[in-house]
């Protein structure tokens, strides 16, 4: 198996088609090849190389795919969401200790301020849209130390993610070449991919999801993949049009948007050559699965990932094995097994308690961060073993279903949210007293953040000024749906503030 990224397209056929855009020229894996080895140049005369830490910053699209892909046979690649304002660009750069950010050429918001604040070079982007899809060029104006020139092995990290965890500071998961491909070549397996296959990527660049299943599993598997700016349900059925994929993956948000507008686009769907659906990263409401099979005729796969674990850890078979609604399948590479919520032993297949895995694709531990590695890793039956805090169970068949939350991580459709992130950037109000953010339920999203909060005696501020200011520093998605002001947070018996149980106690649960 192939263990780096540098060697994970070097035997595919240099007329095949690698990457594509509608409307723009497809970039063979020969051009994808010779893209790489420009980008090392590049960087290399720049300063930038093995183990530096390497930003982007860029819009979902071909030139995000390939600028992780060609980055990370470098150096280590951290992209970030480019929603981010300019503190939370400045909290990660920081965090990173970033040497470069790759950003637009033309790329003037707050990400450039911020990293003139964090002291972090700038490399520009470029590229020609008459030209392949994904080919571009690198430029600075920076100065940067000299780096190391050798490649990348297989123990380097080659991808760092930030994970949201159960307290105010995210924790950095460092993926290496060996993790990457590990996990490319257990989804290609699970989803039979082979030269013919054409994913229609619509999972933002940022994710694990979108970096892992559409972009590396298809390159492993020689495949294809056009990447579209980003998800947007009024343009989804043109795309399915003009692509001609045939799979696309997706959380189950964008899958019940696609419903929405699926009887009106007939036509488009009876045209499809979609061979299967995917749904990752939250989960997939089993009549939704059963409405997306009715609609398009094709399987749909729902698998169970997480960013500790490069992402797949189960899935669903292809047929002609069965598909279970409301299971997240079996297990798709990783081992997966059932452990104790208190003690470090595994329990027998039939019990329920907290979903551990173990495998190449598994991070070796989180940075800088001994107590949270304490916490989630273990020793049992000759392996390591990964803490998901899901609670979950096996049935006769070997599927696992997913049967509660044992953190307090509010998953807004795929995207996770630290609820003491939200608090500590509420708290920073001067009229705000107290606040404790917590999840609700949510029809389409599943999770949604909400919070409750005491002001100051002579505070004058609505619930819309508070999400106003929330907006003010954080990213959208974690700007609380709700906001409940309250002369006192309930407390539990022992007189702890319990975010768990908190929508019930305040009439929240209904849904929206």
């Amino acid at each position: 198996m192939t263990h780096t990224l540098s060697t994970l397209i070097e035997t595919h056929p240099d007329t095949a088609l690698a990457l594509g855009a509608p409307d723009r020229a497809w970039l063979t894996y020969a051009g994808l090849r010779q893209l790489c080895a420009q980008v090392a140049d590049s960087l290399h005369a720049m300063g930038i190389g093995r183990g530096d830490r390497v930003a982007i910053v860029l819009p979902n699209g071909p030139e995000m795919a390939t600028a992780f892909f060609a980055t990370a046979q470098v150096a280590t690649t951290a992209p970030l969401n480019p929603a981010y304002k300019e503190d939370e660009f400045a909290f990660y750069l920081d965090d990173l200790s970033a040497k470069a950010l790759i950003v637009a050429a033309d790329e003037d918001g707050p990400a450039i301020a911020a990293a003139a604040r964090c002291g972090v070079g700038l490399i520009r982007l470029s590229f020609d849209a008459a030209g392949p899809a994904g080919a571009f060029t690198l430029a600075s104006e920076a100065t940067f130390d000299a780096g190391d020139l050798a490649l990348p092995d297989a123990d380097d990290t080659a991808l760092i993610l930030h994970t949201s965890g159960t307290t105010s500071r995210p924790k950095i998961v460092p993926l290496t070449q060996s993790n990457i491909c590990a996990s490319a070549h257990n989804i290609l397996t699970s989803l039979a991919l082979t030269p013919d296959d054409r994913c229609l990527s619509v999972m933002p660049l940022f994710h694990i999801h979108g970096l892992i299943a559409s972009v590396s599993a298809t390159f492993a598997a020689g495949a294809q993949i056009s990447c579209i700016p980003g998800f947007n349900a009024l343009r989804f059925f043109a795309q399915l049009r003009d692509v001609d994929p045939t799979w696309y993956t997706a959380v189950p948000t964008m899958h019940q948007a696609i419903l929405a507008r699926a009887d009106r686009n007939r036509d488009i769907i009876e045209g499809a050559r979609l061979r299967f659906l995917r749904s990752s990263s939250a989960s997939l409401p089993a009549p939704v699965m059963q409405e997306l099979v009715a609609t398009f005729g094709a399987p749909v796969i729902e698998a169970y990932g997480m960013t500790e674990a490069t992402h797949q850890m189960c899935c669903n078979p292809l047929p002609p094995r069965a598909q279970k609604p409301g299971s997240v399948g079996l297990a798709a590479g990783p081992q997966v097994r059932i452990a104790s919520e208190t003690e470090n032993v595994l329990l027998a297949p039939d019990a329920t308690g907290e979903i551990v895995i173990s495998g190449p694709n598994v991070t070796l531990g989180y940075e800088s961060n001994d107590k949270a590695n304490a916490d989630n890793f273990f020793d049992a039956e000759g392996h390591r073993w990964f803490r998901t805090g899901d609670q979950g169970a096996f049935d006769a068949d070997g599927y696992l279903s997913l049967t509660g939350r044992l953190k307090e991580i509010i998953n807004r459709g795929g995207e996770k949210i630290s609820p003491l992130e939200v608090d500590a950037a509420l708290l920073a109000h001067p009229d705000i007293a107290q606040v404790v953010c917590f999840a609700v339920p949510h029809d389409k999203l599943g999770e949604d953040i909400a919070a409750a909060v005491v002001l100051s005696e002579t505070s004058q501020l609505d619930a819309q000024a508070i999400r106003s200011f929330a907006g003010e520093h954080l990213a959208k998605f974690k700007v609380p749906s709700a906001v409940v002001i309250l002369d006192e947070i309930p407390k539990g018996a022992t007189g702890k503030i319990q975010r768990i149980g908190m929508a019930d106690k305040l009439g929240l649960t209904g849904g929206s």
